[in-house]
C-alpha cells in the first residue's frame, strides 16, 4: 500500500499503525517522502484489514490559521473505511468486488420520480425484513423493499448521507445522534453504522441489485463543511493535517472559520487541493460504487470563489451523471435559485412554497402556481434549460412530513431538547381536519402531475408522521423511522401514488423536455374562455385550468376554493382522476367540488384506472 497525505505547513508526518481492536499503535513511521505538499510512504507488508491513522506535526498558531496537535491521531481524508465507534480509525481496504453485467440504468430526467429515504430509517421497522438487516444497506436492497419502490414507480432513490459522520457532542451527551448524517468526516468512506457486515462489498451490493430492478441511487452529499465544527470543534481530520487550506478562515480573525453552511466550518474548495479531493471523491463513488447522481447540500457554499462548476462540467465521468443542487447556505447572496448552469437540476422552494399555500387557500397565487405547474420557466429558462432542472417537492427530510403539515399548525420539537427553538417557524402548515385525506392527495396529484422531476418524501405515500417534529436530524428512533404498520389510509395513499406515477408514464405531455412555446399551454378560467390579465392579478383566483396539449390533450384542474365550482370545459372529455371521488358528469361543465383536483383526457382516449381511490 502507498499511503499518502496532502499539508502544506506540516513540518512531519507520521502514519501510525494499529492493532485489529484499533487501540494499541503498534509502528509509528515517518514519511520522509514528499512530492511537492504530499507526505508519503509505500508500505510492501500493508494487507487489507491494517488500521491506521496520521500524526502531523506543525505550529499550533491559531492567529495565524494553524493548529497542528501531533498528540492527535487523524483519519486520512482518502480513507476507503472509517471506523468511527469508539476511536476513530482508517483501514486499508481490498476493494475488488464482483460487479458482473451491472450497467447505470440512465433513466432520463423527464422520466425520472425520485424517492427521498433514510437508509437505516426506510427498513428500521420493516417486518418483512430480516431484523439482522433491518436499517443498512442490505435491508434496503431487499426484495419487500424493492418491490415498494417499484410498486411506487420511484425510478431513483436520493439517499441522505451515507459518507462516514460523526455525532456532535451536545447529542451524545443528551443520549441523542445525528441521524441525518449531515457532519462529514470521511468523503470516501461509507457509514459502518448502516452496514450489516462491515464491508464495503455490501453497499457496492445494494447498488448493484437496486440497478438490477431499474432503480438508480443518488447520494446526498456533504462537502461544505465537515463534522470538526467550529473552534471549539474536535480535531478528527483536516484541522490537524492543515487547517489553513481545509478550510475557509475568516481573513479579520483567523482563529474563527466562515460559516457559509451554519454548522461551524466551510470546506475550502476555493484551494486547488481541497477542489481535488472533492471531485476525487466524486468519481470514487461513481467509478468504484457505481452511483447514479449526486444531491449536492448547500451547494452555493461549494461555489463560492470555487472553480467547482467548472471542474465538474468538464469532466468526462461527473457531468454525465445526475446533479442536483440545493441551490442556497447561509452566507451573504446565498439564495441562488436557478442561477446554477445547465446540466444541473435544482431544489426548488418556490414550488414548495407555492403549492403549499395554494392548498391552503392564500390569496395572490394563481400565477405562481402556474409557472410551478409548467416548469418554472422563470427560473431556469433564461439560460438555456429545461422543466427539468426544476425538483419539485411539497415535502422532504428538512421539514414537516405531508401528514404532520397537515395536521400542525406549529412544531413541535421538544424531544430534539433545544427549547423548540430549532427548526423552521414558517411552514406553511395548517390543521386540514376533516378534509385532511383529500389535502394529502391535492399535494400529491399536483408533485406528480407538474412539470418538472417530483420528489417524493420516503413515508409521505404511507400517511406517516414525526409528531410535529420538523427537525428530527437527531431523532435515530420511531419519530423517524416509517412505520410500515398501515392503516387504511395509508394503504390508500399508496396505491393513489402507484396510480399517479402510472398516468405520469402514460402520458408524455406531463413530462416534457422542453418548455412549450407561446401558445401552446393554455390557462382556463372556471366561467369558460382563457385566462386574461385581469384575471391573472386578482386575488380572489384561486381555480384554475391548464391545458397541456399532446397526442391526447390533458386537461388539469385544480379547485382551492372551499365551495364547488362548475368548471366549464373546452369539449368533450374523460376523467383521469378526481380527489374528491366524484364519477364524471354528463354536460358542458365540471362539477369540481371545494379543495379538489381533477385530470381529464380527451375523451376520444382510453386510459388507466382512475386515481381517486
Amino acid at each position: 500500500m502507498n499511503f499518502a497525505l496532502y499539508s502544506e505547513h506540516a513540518e512531519k508526518v507520521e502514519l501510525c499503525l494499529f492493532d485489529g481492536g484499533g487501540r494499541h499503535e503498534l509502528e509509528r513511521i515517518e514519511l520522509t517522502e514528499r512530492s511537492g505538499f504530499v507526505w508519503h510512504v509505500y508500505l510492501p507488508q500493508a494487507r487489507p484489514g491494517q488500521r491506521y491513522g496520521y500524526r502531523v506535526h506543525g505550529p499550533h498558531a491559531p492567529e495565524l490559521g494553524h493548529r497542528f496537535n501531533a498528540q492527535r491521531v487523524l483519519l486520512d481524508p482518502h480513507a476507503r473505511l472509517v471506523l468511527t465507534a469508539g476511536l476513530a480509525r482508517c483501514q486499508v481496504v481490498d476493494e475488488a468486488f464482483s460487479w458482473g453485467d451491472d450497467r447505470p440504468p440512465r433513466i432520463p430526467w423527464p422520466e425520472t420520480v425520485i424517492y427521498e429515504a433514510h437508509v437505516r430509517g426506510l427498513t428500521k421497522l420493516h417486518p418483512d425484513v430480516a431484523e439482522p438487516l433491518r436499517g443498512t444497506y442490505a435491508g434496503l436492497a431487499t426484495p419487500p423493499v424493492i418491490e415498494h419502490l417499484k410498486r411506487l414507480g420511484a425510478t431513483a432513490v436520493q439517499l441522505l448521507p451515507v459518507h462516514a459522520f460523526v455525532d456532535e457532542r451536545r447529542l451524545t451527551q443528551h443520549g441523542l445522534s445525528n441521524y441525518w448524517g449531515y457532519n462529514s468526516i470521511g468523503f470516501f468512506a461509507p457509514h459502518l453504522r448502516y452496514a450489516a457486515t462491515g464491508t464495503l462489498g455490501e453497499f457496492k451490493t445494494m447498488v448493484k441489485t437496486l440497478h438490477a430492478a431499474g432503480i438508480e441511487v443518488i447520494l446526498d452529499v456533504v462537502y461544505n463543511h465537515t463534522g470538526e465544527g467550529d473552534h471549539h470543534g474536535p480535531t478528527l481530520s483536516f484541522r490537524g493535517i492543515d487547517n489553513s487550506v481545509y478550510y475557509r478562515l475568516d481573513p479579520q480573525d483567523r482563529r474563527h472559520y466562515l460559516n457559509y453552511a451554519g454548522t461551524g466550518n466551510c470546506l475550502n474548495t476555493a484551494h486547488p487541493a481541497v477542489l481535488g479531493l472533492v471531485m476525487d471523491s466524486l468519481r470514487y463513488w461513481v467509478n468504484e460504487m457505481h452511483v447514479d447522481g449526486f444531491r449536492f447540500d448547500l451547494g452555493v457554499a461549494l461555489v463560492r470563489d470555487s472553480a467547482f462548476l467548472a471542474a465538474v462540467q468538464q469532466d468526462p465521468v461527473l457531468s454525465q451523471v445526475k446533479l442536483i443542487a440545493e441551490p442556497w447556505d447561509v452566507g451573504p447572496g446565498g439564495y441562488r435559485l436557478g442561477a446554477f448552469p445547465p446540466g444541473w437540476s435544482e431544489w426548488n422552494d418556490k414550488y414548495r412554497d407555492a403549492a403549499r399555500c395554494w392548498w391552503r387557500g392564500d390569496a395572490g397565487l394563481v400565477g405562481a402556481l402556474a409557472s410551478r405547474l409548467s416548469g418554472s420557466s422563470d427560473l431556469f429558462e433564461a439560460i438555456g434549460r429545461g422543466p427539468t432542472a426544476s425538483i419539485n417537492f411539497v415535502t422532504a427530510h428538512d421539514g414537516f412530513t405531508l401528514h404532520d403539515l397537515l395536521s400542525y399548525e406549529k412544531k413541535h420539537n421538544e424531544a430534539n431538547l433545544e427549547g423548540n427553538r430549532d427548526g423552521a417557524d414558517e411552514n406553511r402548515s395548517w390543521d386540514a381536519g376533516e378534509l385532511r385525506a383529500r389535502q394529502k392527495r391535492n399535494l400529491l396529484a399536483t408533485l406528480l402531475l407538474s412539470q418538472g422531476v417530483p420528489m417524493l418524501l420516503a413515508g409521505d405515500e404511507m400517511a406517516r408522521t414525526q409528531r410535529g417534529n420538523n427537525n428530527a436530524y437527531c431523532q435515530d428512533n420511531e419519530i423517524s423511522w416509517l412505520d410500515w404498520d398501515l392503516d387504511a389510509d395509508g394503504r390508500g395513499l399508496i396505491e393513489f401514488v402507484a396510480a399517479l406515477t402510472a398516468l405520469r408514464r402514460k402520458y408524455p405531455a406531463l413530462r416534457p423536455r422542453h418548455y412549450a412555446r407561446p401558445g401552446e399551454l393554455r390557462w382556463l378560467k372556471p366561467q369558460g374562455g382563457e385566462m386574461a390579465e385581469e384575471d391573472w392579478r386578482s386575488p380572489f383566483a384561486r381555480c384554475l385550468g391548464m391545458l397541456v396539449p399532446g397526442a391526447e390533450d390533458l386537461l388539469l384542474l385544480l379547485n382551492a376554493h372551499h365551495d364547488r365550482i362548475e368548471f366549464a370545459l373546452p369539449g368533450a372529455w374523460r376523467a383521469l382522476l378526481d380527489t374528491a371521488g366524484q364519477e364524471m358528469p354528463p354536460g358542458e361543465t365540471y362539477p369540481l367540488e371545494g379543495r379538489s383536483l381533477v385530470l381529464l383526457v380527451t375523451a376520444r382516449s382510453t386510459g388507466p384506472a382512475r386515481a381517486d381511490e
